[in-house]
């Protein structure tokens, strides 16, 4: 094991690396700036890769402030949280702490797996935009809305377990024709496109738990291949038949990078 005065030149060499990496990203950004509406295409470019975008972050140095990549990842799954009945807004961020304080609206129609799925895609979604962000408190979800099996320790320790994002395929990898299985760390998930969007879901049909992959999509809705129940993905998979009856929503972001669902919790395993 090396010894106190070694490791302190390590760390030494690691701050100048760094400092020197901070300064010559300081240095293409302010050339970029200053060569006019070209250089600011190419500053806008650079901020949007995943990679460089991060190394921004890091030195400070991005473009966009801590409160707009906050806004712009709610933007991005607004439409998915529509699916559940709700949405979100801001009531605070602070760049300082890292703190992003929101507040949920609406309801999710009776999803037992509302707050977890909601949970997990907006938090996913913010991490991935601003990952300084230490802290996401998220108010307006009530206990209501927890999975009903299980005490409410138990929900409330399935909800704080950190997400694991899984990449399952490309953007165009899942037809709006019919319905995809696929596979993240052991759960079946089926997907479909519905109007340009993507959702996902535990693949077995509540009615009879049969997969649901295989299957048709019938105008806007998912049809059991087996039972040929119907269910509408708009509205976080529930039963046209019965209200009782609805699939179990899986946690999704789609983006250029490709398509990503979320395993955290026993109820998508």
């Amino acid at each position: 094991m090396a010894s106190p005065p070694v490791w302190e030149r390590v760390e030494e060499v690691v701050r100048s690396v760094v400092q020197l990496y901070g300064e010559g990203l300081k240095r293409i950004d302010e050339i970029a700036a200053a060569d006019g509406a070209a250089g600011e295409r190419l500053r806008a470019q650079l901020a949007a890769d995943d990679l460089v975008s991060s190394l921004l972050i890091l030195h400070g140095l991005h473009p966009k402030d801590f409160e707009t990549r906050v806004y712009e990842a709610l933007e991005r799954v607004r439409p998915y949280l529509g699916s559940h009945g709700g949405d979100v807004e801001i009531i605070e961020t602070n760049a300082d702490t890292g703190l992003v304080r929101l507040r949920m609206k609406g309801s999710c129609d009776g999803c037992p797996s509302s707050l977890l799925t909601v949970k997990l895609a907006v938090e996913g979604a913010i991490r991935e935009s601003a990952p300084e962000a230490s802290k996401i408190e998220v108010e307006g979800i009530t206990e209501t809305e927890a999975p009903a099996s299980g005490s409410k320790s138990q929900r409330d320790q399935s909800v704080d377990i950190e997400p694991t994002w899984v990449s399952i395929g490309d953007q165009n990898g899942f037809p709006a024709s019919h319905l995809t299985s696929s596979e993240a760390m052991g759960s079946r998930i089926v997907l479909c496109r519905v109007d340009g969007r993507l959702y996902a879901y535990r693949d077995a049909c509540p009615a009879c738990g049969s997969p649901m992959g295989g299957g048709n999509v019938n105008g806007s809705l998912m049809v059991c291949p087996s039972c040929n129940k119907n269910y509408d993905p708009r509205l976080a998979g529930r039963s046209t038949e019965s209200r009782g009856l609805h699939l179990e929503p899986v946690p999704l972001l789609e983006d250029r990078d490709g398509v990503r669902v979320a395993i955290a919790s026993p109820l998508l395993s």
